[in-house]
């Protein structure tokens, strides 16, 4: 929740005055429960987009970093709540395991993945053929010189969150017809 790049994502969404939630998985920082391998975490995204919808009552735009981007595409693909998804560094190979997106061929919403092109858990050619299964509209966009949390490389050194946040926002921009508002531009 407090990550660089889950910081960075929020204020992309916060520069067009949207509301954003952010929360902690059970178990991570001081949320009651255990982790539950990513089954119990989709119920924790689902009841986060439950709270948004009873709050605000608005389309829901989704974004998540890593193993949330992976657990939130599992929840949120297929409910008429979401107007969109985001996966920011969505990971395709932890550990030696290749993750399956079969169930992305099942979700139409418009999609946005950022990877870096140095991230080691999102191999180019690996996550390329899980966003070419993915039906339109759908968007990916790699990040020259970033690594998986979207920091430089040696050859590429500096952080490149400024990027991804841009890349983010520029979308927003593009398929939902969103303006920045003028007292929070990034």
């Amino acid at each position: 929740m407090h990550n660089k790049v889950v910081y960075h994502a929020m204020k992309a969404f916060s520069s067009f005055g949207l509301p954003v939630l952010r929360f902690n998985f059970r178990g991570v920082g001081l949320s009651e429960g255990k982790y539950d391998n990513g089954s119990g975490e989709q119920d924790d995204v689902r009841a986060a987009l439950d709270w948004l919808d009873a709050e605000f009552h608005r389309p829901i735009l989704f974004a998540g970093f890593s193993f949330g981007a992976q657990v939130g595409l599992r929840a949120c693909c297929g409910d008429a709540r979401l107007a969109g998804l985001i996966a920011l560094g969505l990971p395709v190979r932890v550990a030696g395991r290749d993750t399956n997106y079969g169930f992305l061929s099942q979700c139409f919403a418009p999609k946005l993945f950022i990877s870096g092109d140095h991230d080691a858990f999102g191999p180019r050619e690996e996550l390329t053929e899980v966003f070419q299964r993915a039906p339109d509209p759908k968007r990916l966009i790699w990040i020259a010189g970033a690594d998986h949390f979207f920091q430089g490389t040696e050859e590429s050194p500096g952080a490149k969150l400024n990027l991804m946040q841009r890349e983010t926002c520029a979308w927003l921009q593009e398929a939902f017809a969103l303006a920045e508002t003028s007292d929070s531009k990034l």
